[in-house]
């Protein structure tokens, strides 16, 4: 992987980052939307930066998501039930970013905070993991 590459890798992973922390805010201010707004992009952040490290990529989320279930959930390199968050937070944050006088509250959404992070988390393993030489 080129030098550029590699530090769009850096660069996406720590907007992972970045943007789970703007999901703790959101939560903070009790605006439950935009919470999950940023939980999902901070999946889709580390998500982008484990398909370019292994020279994959998409201009659509929903061509991400697919690469992402063929290339590491399908072949159990990815946790299916830890994808789940991933794939259940596109649909939601659709639902909260499109759908009209739909709301999501709080009961619902801080259980994705942390199922979010472990997401991330997982990801950002892997990628140093793969930095490494240790990657599956």
């Amino acid at each position: 992987m080129s030098a550029p590459e590699e530090d769009l890798v850096r660069y996406r992973l720590e907007r992972a980052w970045e943007t789970l922390e703007e999901a703790g805010i959101m939560a903070e201010s009790n605006r439950w939307n935009t919470c999950v707004n940023r939980l999902y992009f901070a999946c889709f952040y580390a998500v982008s930066a484990l398909l370019l490290r292994h020279g994959l990529s998409s201009s659509k989320h929903g061509g991400l998501r697919s690469l992402f279930n063929q290339r590491f959930v399908a072949t159990g390199r990815f946790p299916k039930e830890l994808a789940r968050v991933y794939n259940d937070l596109f649909e939601r944050r659709q639902q909260g970013d499109y759908i009209d006088l739909f709301r999501f509250d709080e009961s619902r959404v801080r259980p994705w905070i942390p199922r979010a992070t472990e997401f991330v988390r997982r990801i950002a393993t892997m990628l140093d993991e793969s930095a490494t030489g240790d990657a599956i």
